[in-house]
């Protein structure tokens, strides 16, 4: 339930209520125009959103109505980028149609393997240094910060199916992004037994049922579920059981079908739904089916986007702020100018690429709705103090913050430029 007051001094409920969603239809207004003419600007839609939000947050604030707050309302913000992520994601591996060169699927497997994990081993090192925090804590915020954002980095990835070939970077950046939200939940589980457990006799159970049982069953439940909705689904169309108009529709039902399933059977419901996307989309080809389910994903993905920043920017107070500290400002300036660019120079050093595509891919490492998400399951968790909670909460939605100004005042240009 949510924590904010129904009544303010001298403001009637009614009036409140009223005003609440006028202001709610004027977002959704604005946000429908700013994603008309998104490629017409040198800014992201999402800047509007953030703006918007913490407009919000201070008229909640003049009228006396409580803001929303991220950690008494950790559930509202877990549920809604959750599923956010899991429409994303499916539309992510949707859009992965094209044949993969050897190339592509190694810079793609080194973003992962070695970026993300020592991703987390540098925001870890600063958090215990710079930011006073105990191991278990700053392992956290590590395996919070290091997933990329297959939601905001939507406009810098790849396009619907069949579109032309947009480059290697966009490519990458793209896969990474949907990847690695499945593959950060089994460090976020390490920094919870750091923080929760006194030994390490739980390595061996971390390593057999998180690393090996969870990815594994995950792929294995991603290829089995892509092709056997993909095939069920034709079939359905062919018996005119679906009307083509509606097509959209299925894919956040598919998606939600299939994260349900992985998290059922104990393994990462993100990663099986990004591998479903992927298996559909080579089940499909030479059909429309697929561009049909990535428009419907993509339109659900834009609003709860639009829906997310609302929040992050609601919830902004002055004492939330101020909670990070400088040491906790400072990491997302650190972790987008210096850790993230000097790890990917190092993995893509002798490939192929240009000096501008590195560039791209190494500056727009965009950290927001997963982020949160996991946040949220720290706090969730209840494993760490609050204090702690408190921080890592704050120096995630300030990193968030940080990076939806600074990539989206950038992306468009740097795509633009890219493309040329």
């Amino acid at each position: 339930m949510l924590s904010y007051g129904l009544t303010a001094p001298g403001l009637p409920h009614e009036l409140a209520y009223q005003a609440g969603m006028v202001f709610v239809g004027g977002v959704v207004c604005v946000g429908i125009a700013a994603l008309t003419r998104q490629h017409q600007r040198p800014y992201s839609a999402t800047v509007f959103y953030l703006l918007l939000g913490v407009l919000g947050s201070v008229l909640l604030g003049v009228a006396g109505i409580g803001r929303l707050d991220p950690i008494a309302d950790h559930q509202v913000f877990e549920h809604v980028t959750e599923v956010a992520l899991v429409v994303a994601v499916f539309g992510a591996g949707l859009a992965v149609e094209r044949h993969i060169a050897r190339y592509s699927l190694v810079l793609v497997v080194m973003l992962l393997v070695f970026v993300m994990p020592l991703t987390i081993l540098a925001i870890t090192a600063y958090g215990v240094t710079a930011m006073g925090l105990p191991l278990g804590a700053a392992v956290l915020l590590g395996a919070v910060l290091a997933p990329t954002d297959p939601v905001l980095a939507g406009d810098l990835g790849l396009g619907p199916p069949g579109s032309p070939h947009q480059g290697e970077p966009r490519f990458s950046l793209h896969t990474e992004a949907a990847a690695n939200d499945g593959l950060a939940s089994p460090f976020v589980l390490l920094g919870l037994f750091i923080a929760g457990q006194g030994h390490t006799a739980w390595l061996g159970t971390w390593a057999l049922q998180d690393i090996l049982y969870g990815i594994g069953a995950a792929v294995a439940l991603g290829i089995a579920a892509g092709w056997l909705s993909a095939a069920a689904l034709q079939r359905s169309r062919s018996r005119e059981l679906f009307s083509p108009t509606l097509d959209g529709f299925l894919a956040p039902a598919a998606a939600v079908i299939i994260y349900a399933l992985g998290q059922a059977i104990g393994t990462y419901g993100l990663l099986a739904v990004f591998i479903a996307g992927i298996t559909f989309s080579r089940r499909d080809q030479g059909h429309e089916l697929g561009p049909r389910l990535h428009h419907g994903s993509e339109l659900t993905g834009r609003l709860l986007e639009m829906a997310i920043i609302l929040m992050i920017g609601a919830s902004l107070t002055t004492a939330g702020l101020t909670a990070p500290g400088l040491s906790g400002w400072l990491l997302a300036p650190l972790l987008i100018l210096i850790i993230r660019p000097v790890l990917v120079y190092l993995v893509t050093g002798r490939g192929p690429m240009t000096r501008h595509e590195r560039r791209f891919l190494s500056f727009f490492g965009v950290r927001g709705v997963a982020a949160v998400y996991y946040a949220t399951i720290v706090t969730a968790s209840h494993q760490l103090p609050s204090a702690q909670t408190h921080r890592i909460i704050w120096t995630t939605l300030a990193c968030v913050a940080i990076s939806i100004i600074i990539h989206g005042i950038s992306a468009t240009p740097a795509t633009q430029r890219l493309l040329r």
